[in-house]
């Protein structure tokens, strides 16, 4: 199954009580997602040529040279070296393909004149090298050309984009039960359709609509880059087309991304149809997917839904996860305190680690103090103290005296060794200071063991001098 793969991972796996392993959230979600969209549902073609193979052709010292003006993003001069290769070198190995990379390089420039004469190559190339290994790739590059000069009003180009856009709805299974074609075929139709949908939605939408609609086998590809097409062009039926889809479509990827892409609508409606997703579907992913698209409408009511999955007690805990840590991205300070009070009434670990993190995520003075207050209360489990104090001690919010004063009120072992360990991460003089008094005065001799290597990992002189003195002792 395609997927966008753009949910970031927002849970912390703790070792020893060092979270490992976190990526962090996206800056910009919604453009990673759209660009991972486009790659996954839209059209697909070569964009990087391969290092060169035939070192005794005469031509591969242009080939290498117009191979790195192409990749350096030299377009014009990358198109000339290509074309020159080709001239120069009719029967060279490297010909055939070059034809296509001068197209890309023209296509590269954005040049109404140079699209026209990026067409011309891949027609040529067409006509003259029908078997070499870019045809398929120049395929989709024609029609992507094509649907560019459409969009400036090229007659030519648009009788191309409507007749194209017109075959992707009109493809069914062949008699024998098989696919008329493959996904990969199915590119230039759908750049064709795409080029419609940006100069001419009117058209286009009916042809998404009924590609929307087919349920043979033969119409799944089709149908997951229609969802993403329909998607990316505002028009009055683009909420109903994608809510439809969301809803009643066989394929389980179809129905995700219908769901995910509903999160750039962000209307009333589209709020509630992800609303209803979460209350009534078993498919864990179905549900991720609708807490994320929930994650990026900037509303109340967006957030009121994310709160009540957080708190269902029924749902998959793996989602709830997610709904925890989104509504501490969204940085709004009633969600902090949901969270704060959520912890409470939370019997699952992974659960209650999730609002600790995500409670450090919003920052803030009485987020920081609700940390350090949970890292002192010894009515909490150990696990979910040594978590609190180490989030709240990445934060430079934090004091160090706070910190360092709570080390001789601790009581608990396993907190004093976690207290060592936030010192160390401290870049504080003052940090390094408590772990030297820490490795003078604690009776426990296996904390002071922990003491004095963090101070061996510090560069400040301070630790070597201290260190020297440990082994003259």
């Amino acid at each position: 199954m395609i997927s966008l793969q753009l949910l970031l991972t927002a849970v912390a796996t703790f070792s020893q009580g060092v979270p490992v392993g976190y990526a962090g959230p996206a800056s910009r979600p919604a453009e990673l997602a759209y660009e991972d969209g486009r790659r996954a549902y839209g059209v697909r073609w070569a964009t990087r040529p391969p290092e060169s193979w035939a070192t005794d052709d005469p031509a591969d010292s242009i080939y290498r040279a117009a191979r790195d003006l192409l990749n350096r993003g030299h377009y014009r001069e990358a198109a000339a070296a290509f074309a020159d290769l080709a001239k120069r070198y009719p029967s060279s190995t490297y010909t055939p393909d070059a034809y296509y990379w001068e197209a890309f390089s023209l296509y590269k420039t954005g040049d109404a004149t140079r699209l026209k004469q990026a067409r011309t190559v891949l027609e040529y190339q067409r006509d003259h090298y029908a078997q070499t290994t870019t045809r398929g790739d120049a395929e989709a590059l024609y029609a992507q050309v094509q649907g560019a000069l459409a969009q400036q009003g090229d007659l030519q180009a648009v009788a191309y984009v409507r007749a194209h856009a017109a075959q992707v709805d009109s493809s069914r299974s062949a008699a024998g039960g098989g696919c008329p074609s493959g996904d990969d075929d199915d590119d230039p139709r759908i750049a064709a359709l795409n080029a419609l949908l940006q100069m001419d939605a009117d058209r286009a939408v009916p042809i998404l609509k009924r590609v929307l609609e087919r349920r043979d086998s033969c119409s799944v590809a089709l149908r997951r880059k229609a969802v993403f097409i329909i998607s990316q062009q505002q028009t009055p039926e683009t909420e109903d087309i994608l809510l439809a889809a969301a809803r009643n479509d066989p394929d389980e990827d179809v129905r995700e991304q219908a769901v995910f892409w509903l999160s750039q609508v962000g209307s009333g409606k589209a709020t509630a149809a992800l609303d209803s997703i979460l209350l009534n579907s078993a498919n864990p992913d179905l549900q991720d997917k609708a807490v994320f698209a929930l994650s990026q409408i900037d509303s109340p009511e967006a957030s009121r839904m994310l709160r009540d999955y957080a708190e269902r007690a029924g749902a998959p805990p793996e989602v709830r996860e997610k709904a925890i840590f989104w509504l501490s991205q969204q940085g709004k300070g009633d969600n902090a305190a949901f969270l704060r009070g959520l912890y409470g009434r939370l019997t699952d670990q992974d659960l209650k680690e999730k609002v600790l993190f995500s409670i450090s995520q919003i920052g803030g003075g009485d987020n920081l103090n609700w940390l350090m207050d949970l890292a002192a209360n010894e009515q909490e489990p150990v696990e979910m103290r040594k978590k609190a104090l180490f989030w709240a001690g990445q934060s430079d919010d934090v004091s160090l005296e706070r910190l360092t004063g709570l080390y001789d009120r601790l009581k608990n072992r396993d907190m004093k060794e976690q207290m060592i360990f936030v010192y160390s991460q401290r870049n504080e003089g003052a940090a390094l200071d408590k772990l030297i008094d820490i490795a003078k005065h604690e009776t426990d001799p296996e904390l002071r063991k922990k003491a004095i290597f963090w101070i061996g990992q510090s560069h400040d002189p301070k630790a070597a001098q201290y260190l020297q003195e440990v082994v003259s002792q």
